[in-house]
């Protein structure tokens, strides 16, 4: 493969903050980096018990003197290396209550920031981190890597060009059964900083995954939402955090959207399922099944979209999204890879001084991470007060 990457004819360096034993998201990150051979993981904070830090760096191959203790020593380090050896981003893999200050930090020290989400612990803290980004010049990605799915983003372009017409509902669910039970008193790392409201934030499963349902609905519809009413229930008892809820949006154009998470459906892993209905036709996409779109209109015989780069059905942005032929699955870990090149493009073209787009981005970016943090603010308030409609048509939405 050419390891040449734009102008910059090299491969962008990577900084890593989280990923030590036990992590999950932070080896996804640092495999999806590097997927297309355009960046190399050179450095990292790996967790932030130093010794724990020191011993997980072999394991991604980052040197000894590269290996650092925490995430300030690691910024005023490769800060003071020369320009041609210091990293280029630094990519946020931490549990929430310490993403703001990491990336705040990152943005500050003027490198680019993939970010895990949710953006931040709370809403003033993403509120915050976006005057900080927008004081600076940097690329920020936040890593809601649903939308780096080839027929997520066909689907999108089929939308956003008209081929389903007006858009008058989204049905979005995330669903697992995981959390079932209170494996948090087990010692299990996920589940246990997950349910802990000193580290996840106000929501539980709807900080969790309803994001990711929400996201999903406007990336590929671009509808702008107006208002919401949402109902968050503790079934699991004992537990801090909610682990089911459902939400009704209502969009700007009077279209109703629907979000429903849970984490205590027995059997129940991963499903991201999605409907959309518009007046010329409606779609559905399953992200445990993501080479299959089905394309329903009345009168017609139901079309299945597979992902095929080669087929004459595809449009630009959902080949584009493909590295195999059709029939060789591709699935999260190249999803992820997508939302990591697109921020790529605009991260070589920063290096050459060059323009780039901040808010209508392919990727997702900080103030899709901002509306992310406002969705939960206003699901927590709206389900505090018995469902009461509350105003969601945060002021930086991308149109």
């Amino acid at each position: 493969m050419d390891t040449t990457n734009g102008s910059l004819n090299r491969k962008l360096r990577m900084a890593l903050v989280g990923g030590g034993a036990g992590s999950f998201i932070g080896r996804v990150h640092a495999t999806a980096a590097v997927l297309d051979n355009r960046a190399a993981l050179v450095a990292g904070a790996l967790s932030s018990n130093p010794e724990r830090a020191k011993a997980s760096a072999p394991a991604y191959d980052i040197c000894e003197s590269r290996a650092y203790t925490s995430y300030q020593e690691m910024l005023d380090a490769e800060n003071a290396l020369p320009e041609d050896q210091r990293i280029d981003f630094v990519s946020v893999a931490t549990p929430n209550h310490t993403h703001f200050e990491i990336a705040k930090a990152a943005v500050e020290a003027g490198f680019n920031v993939i970010c895990d989400k949710p953006l931040t612990f709370d809403f003033a803290q993403a509120e915050a981190l976006v005057s900080a980004v927008e004081a600076s010049d940097v690329v920020f990605a936040v890593s809601h890597n649903y939308t780096g799915y080839p027929l997520v983003r066909q689907a999108r372009e089929m939308i956003l060009s008209g081929e389903l017409g007006e858009i008058q509902a989204i049905r979005s669910n995330y669903i697992q059964g995981w959390l079932r039970t209170r494996l948090e008193e087990e010692d299990q790392k996920q589940a246990a900083w997950r349910t802990d409201p000193s580290k996840s934030g106000a929501a539980g499963a709807f900080g969790d995954i309803a994001t990711h349902a929400y996201n999903l609905g406007r990336y590929m519809t671009g509808l702008l939402p107006a208002e919401i009413s949402c109902n968050l229930k503790i079934f699991a008892e004992g537990r801090q955090l909610d682990d089911y809820g459902h939400a009704v949006v209502r969009y700007a154009n009077g279209a109703l959207g629907t979000v429903t998470s849970s984490q205590i459906s027995h059997g129940r892993e991963n499903d991201l399922f999605i409907e959309i209905d518009g007046t010329k036709g409606a779609l559905q996409w399953r992200q445990e099944e993501p080479n299959v779109m089905i394309v329903r209109k009345n009168g017609s015989p139901h079309q299945m979209y597979t992902r095929d780069p080669n087929a004459p059905f595809m449009n630009e942005s959902g080949a584009g999204a493909c590295r195999l032929p059709s029939g060789h699955p591709e699935a999260f870990f190249e999803a992820f890879a997508n939302v990591y090149r697109s921020a790529y493009d605009a991260m070589i073209a920063r290096a050459a001084g060059d323009s780039f787009e901040t808010k209508d981005t392919v990727y997702p970016n900080v103030y899709d991470g901002a509306e992310g943090m406002y969705f939960i603010e206003q699901c927590v308030a709206s389900s505090a007060d018995n469902g009461v409609w509350l105003p969601l048509n945060y002021s930086g939405a991308r149109s």
